[in-house]
């Protein structure tokens, strides 16, 4: 008999809360093994995000076959997880991803929150120039794929849950949730 884990995908803007609470929920969550985007690098992936979403944001341009191949891993291997847990940023948007994903959670984090958290995360030892440079591109070109993810990927996701709550209160809102769908 063959064990089939339950794949939850946690999606959010950049410094919206994905790798907080993926690793938080598996704390939480008997037998999960988390997966971060963040740690492969994708053939053919958009090099100028910006761009990609002007021309569209074709989610199949990425080619996810890595993360594919270490969440088939996970499903044959000897110990099969119970959860598998998918910090990940593009919820049921990619076509061939899509398959493997069983809940989809969008945490809706407000871009102002995010960016501010991104410049806590990413500039702890950089000076004001540094700074004042994410800020102004994020201003001229990256809020764009930012609205990208809030008009896309919050509307595709199964549950949305309010990014500016404690990490605390997002796990115990998707447990409340997972437990209302039986899951």
């Amino acid at each position: 008999m063959s064990v089939k884990p339950m794949i939850i995908s946690i999606a959010a803007v950049s410094g919206g809360g994905k790798t907080t609470i993926t690793k938080k929920l598996s704390l939480v969550l008997e037998d999960a093994k988390e997966l971060f985007f963040d740690d492969y690098d994708f053939e053919n992936a958009p090099d100028d995000i910006v761009q990609w979403v002007d021309q569209g944001a074709d989610y199949n341009l990425w080619n996810l076959d890595p993360l594919i191949s270490d969440i088939e891993r996970m499903k044959s291997s000897s110990e099969v997880p119970t959860y598998i847990l998918l910090d990940y940023p593009f919820s049921y948007m990619n076509e061939k991803m899509k398959k493997y994903i069983d809940l989809s959670i969008y945490i809706d984090t407000p871009l102002d929150v995010a960016m501010a958290r991104r410049i806590l995360r990413d500039h702890t030892k950089s000076n004001i120039i540094d700074v004042h440079n994410d800020v102004k591109f994020y201003l001229q070109y990256g809020r764009v794929a930012y609205l990208e993810m809030e008009n896309s990927i919050k509307s595709n996701s199964d549950i949305v849950i309010d990014g500016t709550l404690p990490s605390d209160k997002i796990v115990e809102l998707i447990i409340k949730e997972m437990r209302n769908r039986g899951l």
